[in-house]
């Protein structure tokens, strides 16, 4: 590896890491808000409040398959099983390193901090903190942004050459993890605070799983 793509990679780390920070700052700004019954604390009861349009039937199904798209055990499964394949095409373990450190990293800390706060689900149409409940932050948005987010780096850094010259696979990501918001308000299975706290920590994760890829050199990655 040259000079010129080490000093790229240490100058995409930095700035994966600035975005990491911000990311966590945000997290921790939508924390406060709901400890403290905030401004957004009000929008999530306002949301709830709305009308939701019922889905029943076939519709429902549908919602729940895309609700799915956030569920922790498929996320995980997709991405060490695709990772797996990644890194045996490039004989590399680092994608299947990266995609079990998002795995646990997530789970601690997603995990960790629904256990703390305790909050209750909108379904019961009671917000209650250290309630028992595993409502904050959202475990299918941070799942969502982070699992499908590192697939689509690996993606990109691993087949770089070709079919996927230049392609960048972010705004797909980003329609799932809009998606899984979307259908989540309408089920009434978390808090509109709960999802955007899942979004942040979900991202935050994420940006620093890539800071540290990049802080490593790899002769296995094309770019």
């Amino acid at each position: 590896m040259t000079t010129e793509q080490l000093a790229r990679r240490r100058q995409e780390m930095f700035h994966a890491l600035r975005v990491s920070g911000l990311l966590f700052l945000g997290f921790a700004f939508i924390t406060q808000q709901v400890l403290t019954r905030g401004w957004l604390y009000e929008l999530d009861h306002y949301i709830l409040n709305l009308k939701n349009p019922q889905f029943e039937g076939f519709a429902g199904h549908i919602l729940i398959a895309l609700d799915d798209l956030g569920l922790r055990w498929l996320t995980a499964t997709i991405l060490l099983i695709s990772s797996a394949i990644i890194g045996w095409r490039f004989k590399s373990f680092r994608p299947f390193n990266l995609s079990l450190l998002a795995v646990l990293s997530l789970n601690l800390v997603v995990g960790a901090t629904k256990l703390i706060i305790g909050r209750t689900k909108p379904r019961l149409y009671i917000d209650v903190l250290q309630a028992g409940g595993m409502s904050y932050p959202s475990g299918h948005a941070s799942n969502a942004l982070l699992s499908w987010g590192l697939l689509a780096y690996l993606i990109y850094r691993y087949t770089n050459r070709a079919p996927f010259q230049g392609l960048k696979l972010y705004p797909i990501v980003g329609l799932i993890t809009a998606t899984v918001v979307v259908v989540s308000l309408i089920r009434n299975t978390h808090w509109f605070s709960d999802l955007l706290g899942g979004v942040f920590i979900g991202g935050a994760l994420l940006v620093a799983i890539i800071a540290a890829d990049r802080f490593v050199p790899s002769e296995k990655q094309p770019s």
